[in-house]
């Protein structure tokens, strides 16, 4: 398969999008890592993109392989009060001109899905200026890894130590952390017990509307030390 025919194989974002805290509690926790020339890597059909860019901004460039998720994602977002300052494209990081540079980059569930992720970091690492953002946002902990991870596409669930270490020289860790740490719980029951492979939709609403309102409330308790994600946000010194 070549790039130009790249075609996603989850069938979860339709069911994720509907995870209104979910993606609410993570804007408010990367929120100060985005401004001015942003990027976001594999936007999927555009959930993410209208709830973050929301945040002010200069310009958004949402970077998207998969055709069909594209034209979702377009149609979402022509809809969108403001979005004249977002732009979309079909292709990979790899595709933009070398000589583009951005202030904060975004990888939101995305880079557990790019086999090669020490050289996509390589290569993000490039598009970044001075002073920049890399912020990603990732499933968390190897041994919460399912057959549901791998149906849709993941190669590998994080930690703090694993994510840090396919870091490029370059890039110091401003914040890492865990959220979601009922949600974490939640998961763990789900694969000693229950073994589902796909979530439904009553347990969707059920964990984003139960579940991560007591995260909020308990991962800062806890000092963000467990969770059901990790998020990374790296600075590039320079």
């Amino acid at each position: 398969m070549t790039d130009n025919q790249y075609k996603y194989i989850g069938g979860e974002l339709e069911l994720f999008a509907r995870a209104h805290n979910w993606k609410t509690y993570i804007r408010q926790t990367i929120a100060p890592f985005i401004f001015g020339d942003v990027l976001e890597v594999g936007a999927g059909i555009g959930e993410t993109t209208r709830l973050l860019s929301q945040v002010a901004h200069k310009s958004w460039l949402c970077v998207e392989p998969d055709e069909y998720l594209l034209e979702g994602l377009a149609r979402m977002l022509s809809s969108l009060s403001g979005h004249k300052t977002i732009e979309w494209q079909h292709g990979f990081l790899s595709d933009l001109p070398k000589t583009r540079r951005f202030d904060t980059i975004l990888y939101i569930d995305v880079l557990e899905h790019i086999k090669n992720d020490f050289q996509e970091l390589e290569t993000a690492y490039h598009f970044i200026r001075p002073n920049g953002f890399l912020v990603v946002v990732s499933p968390a902990h190897q041994w919460l890894f399912t057959p549901f991870d791998a149906d849709i596409g993941h190669f590998r669930r994080y930690d703090r130590t694993s994510l840090v270490e396919i870091l490029p020289e370059g890039l110091r860790i401003y914040k890492l952390l865990y959220l979601d740490s009922v949600g974490m719980l939640a998961s763990l029951a789900n694969k000693l017990i229950l073994n589902q492979k796909m979530p439904n939709y009553k347990q969707i609403l059920t964990w984003d509307r139960i579940l991560v309102p007591l995260s909020k409330c308990f991962d800062p308790i806890i000092g963000y030390r467990l969770g059901k994600s990790v998020v990374g946000v790296f600075q590039k010194i320079e």
